[in-house]
């Protein structure tokens, strides 16, 4: 499992009667590892996971698996329930369908004390032998999993290997590796300080506007990585406007919205999320045009069908 690089949050496309649109999700995610990113990450926040039945989510990993083998690339699978046991069974699912590793998250209500978020997570991750990845964003699920959290954690379970910090907190991932070294990958999972991240010893991002920009994207990361500052900012500056969407409360709908005009995706949400309007589609439509005006040299490749493996 590569847990470094850009690895999106894929969005889950839906049909007229919000059933999920396989085709659209297989040529989209085929579209993103084309583009340069390294791995998938499915059914998460901005995948909707909440809204999907357990069949969907499993008919959804069976085709991002199908997508991934074609390039060689991984897929994780975001498991999340209200019920431990459900969580487990969503896990030995993701497994069965071939997938990579886990990004496991926290009940999304019960917001308790570590002792019993520690024994959610730990028998979750300990259903399978897949490598896992703990999601720790606090704003979203009010569970914050410090970085004292995490070395208990890694002390006792060996298969926890990586942690998506989107505590929007860029001093996290030298606190974590202060307290844990090199004995968990970290991930960034907010767009908007992928840069201070990476300055702090980040070396992956699970990303969000990469699922309309993916080549920008990952020259960002690149950029980034390899400390060329110069290229980085100017590629940053234009940017960020885009990525902030990723930190509101209405971003599924943002990022989705951009998606689709940008001609790779659909809009469609599942209630009780709905379409922009109004105001909101107002400042995203300036957002964007803005953004397409002074559009930077390195771009992602047109949208396109492309074949099946």
């Amino acid at each position: 499992m590569n847990w470094t690089g850009v690895h999106p949050a894929v969005t889950t496309p839906f049909n007229a009667d919000f059933t999920v649109d396989h085709d659209l999700l297989f040529r989209h995610m085929m579209w993103l590892l084309e583009n340069g990113c390294s791995g998938l990450v499915m059914l998460g926040s901005l995948g909707e996971g909440a809204t999907l039945e357990q069949t969907e989510k499993c008919a959804i990993l069976r085709t991002a698996v199908r997508a991934s083998q074609a390039k060689g690339t991984p897929v994780v699978a975001g498991v999340s329930s209200l019920s431990t046991n459900e969580a487990v069974r969503q896990a030995k699912e993701a497994e069965q369908a071939g997938c990579s590793g886990l990004m496991v998250l926290p009940p999304y209500v019960y917001a308790s004390d570590w002792r019993e978020m520690k024994a959610h997570v730990a028998t979750v991750m300990g259903a399978t032998g897949l490598p896992c990845m703990l999601y720790n964003n606090p704003i979203a699920y009010k569970t914050d999993f410090t970085p004292a959290n995490m070395a208990d954690l890694a002390a006792d379970v060996e298969n926890f290997v990586a942690v998506k910090e989107s505590s929007s907190d860029a001093r996290r991932a030298m606190a974590i590796r202060e307290v844990v070294g090199n004995r968990l990958h970290i991930s960034v999972g907010v767009d908007d300080i992928i840069v201070e991240a990476i300055a702090g010893g980040t070396r992956g991002w699970v990303a969000g506007l990469v699922n309309a920009f993916p080549r920008e994207s990952v020259e960002l990361y690149d950029l980034a990585l390899a400390g060329k500052f110069k290229e980085l900012f100017e590629l940053y500056k234009w940017f960020l406007p885009l990525l902030r969407m990723d930190t509101v409360v209405k971003f599924v709908q943002l990022i989705k919205w951009v998606q689709e005009q940008m001609g790779c995706g659909s809009a469609r949400v599942r209630p009780p999320r709905l379409e922009l309007a109004g105001t909101d589609l107002k400042e995203a439509q300036q957002t964007l045009r803005r953004a397409l005006a002074t559009r930077p040299a390195v771009r992602s490749t047109d949208f396109q069908v492309p074949q099946e493996a």
